[in-house]
């Protein structure tokens, strides 16, 4: 696929000074964009004899590079406090949902269902049935639509749902011999089993099986995966490192601005408090330029600043059906809409979730890209976003892979990812899903437009989007 790929460069040519031009562009376009949706009118998604799904708050404990404030804590410490941020900012009653959800990758294995621990840290009933789920960069992703489900299915009327990461520490085994040699020795009766159990270690039985962010069909790297599909789609390096400027750029200023009100303040035991991510640092063209490549050396194109960093965080989301979230006196923020997942080969197409799921999300829902008053995507990489736009655009990729009659089409970037993205604040895997879709619904009520489109890649080669509808001011 990738020399096919490349001959499609030609068809789809970018510009090296788009993203910069773009992001410049996007930097100044709030006001007109505001005043400009709010004259629109567009008919709602709502259907007849379908239950109407509504976001009533999502909140998030603030995105931290891994290693720093959160290094002491455990997965379900961060669940925890987002959890109990999100009590803090509803007021709601420990009781009164019917149901916890909760997306993430790498889990510690003493808390393999860390929905429940959390909820039971955070103070909730313990008759509230709780379950994790993992799928993974839109792990939450999946905890949302399950809520969506359970609330569609009749079976729920609110639910929480939420995600958490913990790259700070994650589980480091023994090799597979070891392990046998472990659990053999754990079974044995004799002193004699156990001395020559012992007595077969050798060290290479000693080296650790170190985590990593892979395919296991594949053994890839998704770095790795990244650099060659921004290879075949012609992304170069300059464009990687304007786009990943540009994230930085819009994260900080929505940040000084007040926009990221979803980031709660949380005091980390026997540490500090914190009540803002720390990944968010503009840079320079000069000073990102002088990084070398991070997986395909000596000419590969992703880097540490062009990437999403490790992070810890955590997030949480209420939904519930609307005549429930009106019965209890909530303001809902938004309706959680059409979503769809989608699938696709894990070597070559590993991170173009976006572009399978965008097109059929919008066809359920009966939209137009142009209907779209607000984009957010996930950035797991600037060559990633990059290549995902390309291939949008392109008749040639449309026709030939998606079978599609012409090009999916691409989001205008005065509406995409304005406040920043996960380049720039931070991407725990488990947790990212329902940051998108906070941001949606706030973007969608700061600029006045009525339907938001969230879409992300995972590993697998997987994908998911979703529609989000303003709620009636």
């Amino acid at each position: 696929m990738a020399s096919m790929l490349l001959n499609s460069v030609r068809r789809c040519p970018v510009s090296t000074s788009w993203a910069v031009r773009l992001g410049t562009r996007a930097l100044g376009t709030t006001a007109p964009l505001q005043a400009q949706l709010q004259t629109k009118s567009k008919k709602t998604l709502a259907r007849p004899g379908v239950k109407n799904i509504v976001l009533v708050e999502g909140v998030r404990t603030p995105f931290l590079l891994s290693g720093t404030t959160y290094a002491n804590l455990m997965p379900h410490d961060l669940a925890r406090a987002a959890l109990q941020g999100l009590l803090n900012k509803t007021s709601l009653p420990k009781d009164a949902v019917d149901y916890i959800i909760y997306g993430i990758v790498i889990q510690e294995v003493k808390t393999s269902n860390v929905a429940r621990e959390a909820a039971l840290g955070a103070g909730f009933s313990d008759k509230i049935p709780a379950h994790t789920v993992t799928m993974a960069c839109i792990s939450s992703n999946q905890a949302m639509t399950s809520a969506v489900g359970l609330i569609a299915a009749g079976q729920c009327d609110a639910v929480v749902a939420g995600g958490a990461e913990f790259m700070s520490d994650v589980p480091i085994r023994h090799s597979r011999k070891m392990r046998k040699t472990m659990l053999a020795l754990n079974r044995a009766k004799t002193l004699g089993q156990k001395l020559s159990l012992i007595g077969s270690i050798r060290m290479s039985h000693l080296s650790p099986e170190l985590p990593a962010v892979a395919e296991f069909s594949t053994a890839e790297t998704m770095g790795h995966s990244a650099d060659r599909l921004a290879a075949a789609f012609g992304v170069s390096r300059l464009e990687q490192d304007e786009f990943a400027l540009r994230s930085h750029t819009l994260a900080k200023k929505a940040q000084d601005d007040g926009l990221l009100e979803d980031v709660i303040t949380f005091k980390v035991p026997g540490r500090d408090i914190v009540s803002k991510d720390n990944g968010i640092r503009p840079s320079s063209m000069e000073q990102m330029a002088k990084l070398k490549p991070a997986f395909v050396k000596p000419h590969g194109t992703v880097t540490a600043a062009n990437s999403s960093f490790l992070t810890d965080g955590a997030s949480a989301v209420l939904i519930m059906s609307e005549e429930k979230a009106l019965a209890m006196g909530y303001k809902p923020k938004a309706y959680l809409r059409d979503f769809v997942y989608v699938s696709q080969d894990p070597k070559d197409q590993l991170l173009l979730g976006p572009t399978y799921s965008t097109p059929k999300v919008l066809e359920r829902a009966g939209l137009s890209m142009s209907d779209i008053d607000v984009f957010e995507f996930h950035e797991a990489f600037a060559g990633q976003i990059m290549a995902n736009l390309k291939a949008m655009d392109s008749d040639w990729f449309g026709q030939t892979y998606m079978g599609r009659k012409a090009k999916v089409g691409t989001p205008p970037m005065d509406k995409f990812n304005l406040w920043g993205g996960s380049l720039s604040l931070g991407h725990p895997f488990g947790a990212t899903g329902c940051r998108l879709v906070t941001t949606v619904a706030h973007r969608l009520k700061k600029e006045g437009g009525q339907y938001g489109l969230v879409a992300a890649c995972a590993a697998g080669g997987q994908g998911h989007a979703m529609v989000i509808e303003a709620y009636p001011q």
